[in-house]
């Protein structure tokens, strides 16, 4: 009987239809036009898990209001490092999206960003402290320069009228507001860039394509064997180089890889719920997306925050998320995802990571069990007036953390996005969650250095890499003037403030 399997041979084949291989796969496209790319997704269209507009915050995670990013040390000072990253790393993203509306291979930036001021918003003598020192810690950074501060009950009542009416004026309150905060429909810009793709010679996008298997050659390439969901029939991918940006399905891959550098990986899913608000003149009240402290023992993405979304041309307010547990790794997986997963080289991280994280878990039974007032009661926090008949409560995306061996503790939970990738560059994968999509650009450009690093030094990837990221190689943090200079340019081309 004659053997039916497709064969094919490719450059570059990229598993997982979501923002992270839409981007870089324009990101190589771009460096190298005669590159051959091969897209492999399970579902039937892109971006239908954790880049879709309804699975994640779209808030353009710039460290502007998510407190996550600012931890307090023992010693009461905060540590603004990493909020610094986040949002130069998003600027690098307005960058490389202001390049390809540009260039005409995105449509109007109308279909993907919208201008959303972003707050932090607190109560109580301690957490209104801890806003100030947060607040005196960012502003005084140019990135973070245009940080407004306030404890003025009319001032947050002109910033936020919604989430202030009912409360009385003597509470103890505060709010930080930045006006260039950003709501983004990452769903409508990552199919946006595949439709920019799927019409370029040399790349081919297979939906309803599952990979069943992966393994290196003696000559350091890759043979993949795929099934056709709609077809059943079997396929084999020969390429010299991967990327695994399937999400929760990431970490299965790495494990079917079978390569050294996954070795003590584990994954850890968490699940997520928003209240949704049926309300027009309720929605009409809030443009802002306000967020608030996260309860101990919350993962980064259980932040709570009243949430305007533009999605499809629609405005829309969320409150959220309300965190949940599913032994599934992707919204549409499987049951047996995490069981399936543990393994002899992980099982002792998992274990360590589980010990050393009893309150998370303990937070994640209480939210599963929460009722239907319970939730209520949280919304009212933020909005004192809510009443129960305008909200209804919708599922949000599945998430899986990051577990990774650590020395000293056996297993660690890891609540970043992490990117691992073979010695020979051959094979990348990208683990996690938070702050991900929004610092998708930057992600993808350090892994470019990393498994093309020979490529990357040439005279003519560094002058295309400066045309699509003029900040290309600096920090803007430390460059006042060319940050002033490309937010002016960027706002002008994705017509944002």
């Amino acid at each position: 009987m004659p053997d039916e399997t497709i064969r094919s041979n490719s450059d570059v084949v990229l598993i997982g239809a979501g923002i992270m291989s839409a981007t870089l796969g324009v990101i190589l496209k771009e460096l190298q036009p005669d590159i051959k790319i091969e897209i492999y997704e399970r579902l039937d269209v892109a971006a239908a898990e954790s880049s879709d507009a309804w699975n994640n915050a779209g808030t353009g995670h710039s460290a502007f209001c998510e407190l996550n990013y600012t931890p307090e040390k023992a010693d009461g000072s905060i540590d603004p490092k990493k909020a610094i990253s986040i949002a130069e790393s998003f600027e690098i993203s307005r960058q490389f999206w202001s390049y390809l509306v540009q260039e005409n291979k995105v449509p109007s930036p109308d279909n993907f960003i919208k201008s959303v001021p972003h707050m932090s918003f607190v109560w109580g003598d301690k957490n209104v402290d801890y806003l100030k020192k947060r607040f005196d810690a960012l502003q005084s950074n140019p990135i973070f320069a245009d940080m407004t501060f306030s404890t003025d009950f009319e001032q947050l009542q002109k910033w936020m009228p919604l989430v202030m009416e009912g409360r009385n004026a003597d509470e103890k309150l505060a709010a930080t507001h930045m006006e260039i905060g950003t709501d983004v429909n990452f769903g409508a810009l990552t199919r946006s860039m595949f439709n920019y793709l799927e019409k370029l010679d040399g790349v081919s996008l297979f939906f309803n394509h599952e990979v069943k298997k992966l393994r290196q050659r003696e000559d350091k390439s890759w043979r993949i064997k795929i099934t056709d969901l709609s077809t059943g029939k079997k396929r084999k991918a020969y390429t010299k180089f991967v990327f695994i940006g399937a999400g929760g399905g990431s970490l299965p891959l790495l494990e079917k890889a079978n390569v050294p550098e996954g070795n003590g990986y584990g994954g850890f899913p968490v699940s997520g719920q928003w209240l949704k608000c049926t309300n027009p003149e309720v929605i009409a009240k809030h443009a802002a997306k306000v967020y608030g402290k996260a309860s101990v023992g919350a993962p980064p993405m259980s932040v709570p925050h009243i949430d305007t979304r533009v999605i499809d041309g629609e405005k829309a307010l969320l409150f959220g998320p309300f965190a949940g547990f599913s032994t599934r790794f992707l919204k549409n997986g499987s049951y047996l995802d995490l069981p399936l997963s543990i393994k002899a080289n992980n099982l002792i991280p998992m274990l360590a990571a589980g010990y050393h994280n009893i309150p998370l878990t303990k937070y994640l039974i209480e939210q599963v069990r929460q009722s239907p007032k319970d939730r209520m009661k949280a919304l009212r926090e933020y909005l004192p007036t809510a009443r129960s008949k305008d909200w209804k409560l919708e599922k949000a995306g599945q998430r899986v953390q990051v577990i990774k061996k650590d020395e000293k503790e056996g297993g660690v939970l890891e609540f970043g996005t992490e990117v691992i990738n073979t010695h020979d560059g051959t094979l990348a994968v990208l683990l996690g969650a938070s702050p991900g999509a929004s610092t998708a650009v930057g992600i993808m450009v350090d892994l470019v250095g990393r498994c093309f690093a020979n490529q990357i030094k040439t005279p003519e990837w560094e002058a295309k890499l400066k045309t699509m990221i003029p900040s290309y190689g600096q920090k803007l943090n430390e460059k006042p003037e060319l940050l002033a200079e490309l937010r002016k340019h960027t706002a002008e081309v994705l017509k944002i403030k």
